[in-house]
């Protein structure tokens, strides 16, 4: 299997300015995706995909190969597929290269290990019938508690029946913690999506599944990664 790693960062940043090139434990936070793809036993290829000059720099000088995406796929509001796609264009009409399987990793998952990109490679390739597959990691609390604030006054989102129920008598629910994304390339010309009608899930645990979008999240991956250190 030919498994090509894709780690889209772009240089804007409205949360946390230049996130991905920021020092969290002494190391730009993208290091840590590319430390995890070039530590998997699967990944054969990883590219970096971005427009900004610094990042390139930088993650270059970490041993990772760099495709320069066009400004218009660099806006916050491009999905991650166009990306990943934009990545496989350059490499078929550069190279004839076309990967068996690709994943992208985004650099605000610095938590995500090796072995959860071994664990979800190992996953989707056991599975017959899967089109794709992303990692989740369980909600702390049941989204069936949710609150609206009307007028004023709370009530809940889901009615009455839920807000009412014990955690126990609910499901299980989980969210995407954007740490892994995976298809083959076949698929995602198809559907334009990691999210297909066949998606299956890898769980993480809420200590690897920390994505950066705010200083807070900054400060809890630090405050994770110095306790793991330690």
């Amino acid at each position: 299997m030919d498994i090509l790693a894709v780690i889209p960062a772009r240089g804007g940043s409205k949360g946390v300015p230049r996130k991905n090139i920021r020092l969290l434990v002494g190391k730009p936070l993208i290091a840590y995706s590319i430390e995890a793809a070039r530590g998997s036993k699967y990944v054969s290829r990883l590219i970096i995909s971005t427009e900004d000059e610094e990042i390139e720099r930088i993650s270059k000088n970490l041993g990772a190969e760099v495709i320069s995406r066009p400004q218009e796929l660099a806006k916050d509001n491009v999905p991650t597929v166009d990306v990943v796609l934009h990545v496989l264009d350059v490499l078929r009409e550069r190279e004839k290269y076309i990967p068996d399987v690709v994943i992208a990793l985004h650099p605000t998952s610095p938590l995500r290990t090796s072995m959860d990109i071994d664990g979800a490679v190992e996953k989707f390739l056991n599975c017959q019938d899967c089109l794709s597959l992303i990692s989740v990691t369980e909600f702390e609390k049941p989204p069936f508690w949710a609150l609206k604030i009307e007028n004023g006054y709370i009530s809940p989102v889901f009615g009455e029946k839920y807000f009412k129920m014990m955690r126990q008598e609910l499901p299980k629910t989980y969210k995407p913690n954007g740490a892994i994304f995976m298809a083959t390339p076949k698929v995602l010309y198809r559907y334009r999506t990691f999210y297909t009608p066949k998606t299956l899930a890898y769980i993480m645990p809420p200590e690897r599944s920390v994505d950066i979008d705010t200083e807070f999240d900054f400060i809890l991956a630090e405050y994770i990664l110095s306790k793991g250190n330690k």
